[in-house]
């Protein structure tokens, strides 16, 4: 087992209390300091965790959703089937479905978190919890942490997380992994955007890049799609 930096993980405020101790009130400093404790932190808990999948989605969507439900079985059936760990951003609606599946399929359920003004509580369901404060420190731990990412639909932080994804892979800075869009109606006016206006009209992506991504509502698919993914070098 690789020797972690730190003997245990710190809270937001004990990051930021030591940096500001390490650096004698610097700000820029502090920032500094923060940030790469937040991703040594993250670092620290990918190398423990293995092969896994990261859940995309909304923190709003409600337990009694049917996307909800989707989420959590498919996270159950990740466990099972693929052995993978589960990884979300640690919060409620998707996150939580997600979360909920993993720990109930006797899994690893990690929570990448994050303090929000609205929205972001931990759910019940983690079983390893990685805090963070800022939003890109978090993200980039999220993709890092993935062997295979499962979208489903969200808000505009949902969009920023599949989006980055998809550049990196389409610039080559990361392998090429399964993303996979749940919910085909939903994401139905973003693909023909995609297709009709990026592709076809304005050329700013090539015919190559469609081929980044699946959408589907087929669970099957989506699992095989996940077996088949490579392991990724972490």
């Amino acid at each position: 087992m690789q020797e972690h930096f730190r003997p245990k993980k710190l809270t937001i405020q004990e990051i930021r209390e030591g940096c500001v101790y390490s650096h004698k009130g610097n700000e820029e400093e502090v920032r500094l300091c923060a940030m790469e404790e937040e991703f040594r932190q993250g670092m620290d808990t990918i190398a423990e965790i293995g092969k896994a999948v990261t859940f995309f989605g909304s923190a709003r969507t409600k337990p009694n959703d049917p996307f909800y439900q989707k989420a959590k079985r498919l996270a159950e059936r990740v466990v099972k089937e693929t052995k993978c760990a589960v990884v979300t951003g640690g919060g409620p609606g998707i996150m939580g479905a997600g979360n909920e599946g993993a720990y109930k399929a006797g899994g690893e359920s990690i929570g990448f978190t994050i303090k929000l003004p609205m929205e972001q509580t931990t759910n019940p369901f983690v079983t390893v919890e990685s805090p963070f404060y800022y939003f890109f420190t978090r993200k980039v731990s999220m993709t890092f942490a993935a062997d295979a990412f499962v979208v489903f639909p969200g808000g505009f932080g949902t969009m920023d997380e599949v989006f980055e994804v998809l550049t990196l892979v389409q610039t080559g800075k990361m392998e090429k992994l399964p993303i996979i869009f749940v919910g085909v109606e939903f994401w139905k006016p973003l693909i023909e955007f995609i297709t009709t206006s990026m592709l076809e009209k304005e050329k700013t992506i090539s015919p190559e890049d469609m081929d980044l991504f699946t959408v589907t509502d087929d669970e099957d698919v989506i699992i095989q799609r996940i077996k088949e993914a490579p392991d990724r070098e972490k």
